[in-house]
């Protein structure tokens, strides 16, 4: 057997073999690139030393090669846009009670004979209904006529005295105040006057106009003065009964255009308006009943028929609408959500580069391409849209099987020590703890305006602080980094509190500036002259639990207001010039 050299072997494959050779030599370029790329952004190849805060490593700027390779795209939180703009409801035509009316007898007796027999007839104001025999109008009206003769025989004209002929006058004024009592109006006594014999039946007339909706009376029966004979409904003006979900009457208010739609009448539309909205929900069917009045001249709309309402909502956003992110924005890491938040730079005119916060959110269920947010953001604030996973891993945030289930210690709590500083080198802080303070009664009491102007307040305070830098020591230097980097931190989330639309997002922000000030307190110690309390809510935000720092022994919570002020404990005392020694903040699940 003739050996075949290899080269001669391997010459029919050569093309194949340069092509797989070059593509081991690009893989391995671009390897050695990632770990250079990975080298660049860990905090700790970038030259973070101890003392400096996690914080800077999840609120940073992402090298230059990862924002070009992952094309970061920030949009602002906005809220939902509903898909549309209109309610629709279901309900049905009814008569207006408004405009309900009884024909009722005026004198008691025996129903000889009922003119309306039918409900559904119309009648006019003024139309015999029914005849009614009453003992006591004949015998009235037979004392009438008497008097009346009298009066007739007994006047001067045909002789008689001036005081005879004043009795016979009194004699019929008596008469007929009698059937007036009665009951008789006035133009059927006029009536009666000019008979010449009593009625046997006296006439039982309509006041009103409309269409019968009940009968009442039967023929024969006796019936007491003012009971009903008929039930009658104006239908020239009907209401539509609409049935409203809890969902939808955010979004209905009185006076609001309707758009009435019937599958008895199709191709017609009537107009009307809401002029009443339920204030109580059907316990069982949890929906309300929303009142239109539309006008029926015409007589098209008859009670009982189904309606389908349109209402005209706006423009589909309002107050209570949820705060939105697009759902490529968070990052889910174990049980936490996390979306990465553009900070805002101190100097609009700056040329630097932006930087960015990660921070934890509770979010709803996915909406669409929406996540709707629940706490941690508030409208107007950018986040990262696209690139979030590669900022992600930029920042090389820690994430670990045991932060799933535990506690998470807060992260500038637990990174570096406390920093000893006199009583004068700490003075300068209280202003600072004293709008946090103010926040937190603000909050407790649900007063929103009172915590908006503190928070308000709170940043301007931050921005005043000048620690004292005289006496050149250790110290000194570490609470003058500790404090740079903790005061922008401090406005920003003051920010969100001042910012905030309503109790629920102003309770979200001083959850965040609690952390906040838990690291001043760690870091530089308490800087009031009285002593400052931790507490603690395991019921806050949907049973996840809250800290808050207060004044006093008594309990008085911040995130539940008055409904549950007195709601939490107290888990640790600081007293004047001490530290903080634990903060222990639940992680946020997402929902």
């Amino acid at each position: 057997m003739v050996a075949v050299p290899l080269r001669a072997r391997l010459a029919p494959h050569r093309g194949k073999l340069r092509l797989l050779g070059l593509g081991f030599v690009v893989g391995a370029l671009l390897a050695l690139g990632y770990r250079r790329l990975l080298s660049e952004v860990t905090p700790a190849a970038a030259g973070l030393s101890g003392e400096q805060e996690l914080h800077d490593a999840v609120s940073a700027g992402p090298s230059e090669r990862v924002r070009a390779l992952a094309r970061l795209r920030t949009v602002p939180v906005r809220r939902r846009v509903e898909v549309a703009a209109e309610v629709r409801l279901l309900g049905q035509v009814v008569p207006s009670e408004k405009r309900l009316r009884a024909v009722t007898a005026w004198t008691g007796g025996r129903i000889d004979r009922l003119h309306v027999n039918t409900t559904g007839e119309r009648v006019e104001a003024g139309q015999v209904v029914a005849s009614l025999y009453s003992p006591e109008v004949v015998a009235a009206h037979q004392d009438l006529l008497v008097a009346a003769r009298q009066q007739t025989r007994l006047s001067v004209a045909a002789g008689g005295t001036q005081e005879v002929a004043a009795m016979a006058e009194k004699a019929v004024s008596a008469a007929r105040e009698r059937l007036r009592l009665l009951g008789v109006p006035d133009d059927e006594l006029t009536r009666m006057e000019k008979r010449g014999r009593p009625l046997k039946a006296v006439a039982i007339r309509s006041p009103f106009s409309g269409t019968v909706t009940e009968r009442v009376a039967t023929e024969g029966a006796y019936v007491a003065t003012g009971a009903e004979l008929y039930r009658i409904a104006d239908l020239e003006r009907v209401w539509v009964q609409l049935n409203a979900s809890e969902s939808e009457l955010p979004r209905l208010s009185t006076g609001q255009a309707v758009a009435i739609h019937l599958e008895a009448l199709p191709g017609e539309e009537f107009a009307g308006e809401i002029t009443f909205i339920d204030p109580t929900l059907d316990a069982t069917r949890r929906t309300a009943l929303v009142r239109v009045e539309v006008g029926n001249r015409s007589g098209s709309l008859r009670p009982g028929m189904f309606a389908e309402a349109t209402v005209a909502a706006g423009d589909g956003v309002t107050e209570r609408s949820p705060l939105v992110v697009p759902a490529g924005a968070p990052v889910f890491t174990g049980r936490r959500a996390i979306v990465y938040v553009e900070s805002e730079p101190a100097d609009e005119l700056s040329l630097a580069a932006p930087r960015y916060e990660a921070r934890t959110v509770r979010l709803g269920p996915r909406l669409g391409q929406e996540y709707p947010v629940v706490a941690g953001l508030s409208e107007g604030e950018r986040v990262v849209a696209r690139g979030a996973f590669a900022l992600d891993a930029d920042l090389q945030i820690p994430d670990d099987t045991e932060a799933l289930t535990r506690p998470v210690v807060h992260e500038t709590a637990r990174k570096g020590g406390a920093i000893e500083l006199s009583a004068g080198e700490l003075r300068p802080l209280s202003p600072v703890l004293e709008g946090y303070l103010d926040i937190q009664r603000s909050l407790a009491a649900d007063q929103l305006s009172g915590a908006k102007t503190s928070a308000g307040q709170l940043e301007k305070e931050v921005g005043a602080v000048k620690l004292d830098t005289s006496r050149v020591h250790r110290d000194v230097r570490a609470a003058w980094r500790a404090w740079n980097d903790l005061a922008p931190v401090l406005i920003r989330h003051a920010q969100h509190v001042r910012r905030a639309g309503d109790l629920e997002a102003a309770r979200a922000g001083f959850e965040r500036l609690t952390e906040d000030v838990a690291t001043l307190l760690t870091r530089f110690g308490n800087p009031l002259g009285r002593s400052v309390n931790l507490a603690f809510c395991p019921m806050a935000f949907g049973s996840e639990g809250a800290s808050w720092f207060q004044l006093g022994a008594q309990i008085d919570n911040a995130f539940f207001g008055e409904t549950m002020r007195s709601c939490g404990e107290l888990r640790e005392r600081i007293a004047p010039g001490g530290h903080l020694r634990s903060y222990v903040r639940h992680v946020a699940n997402p929902r």
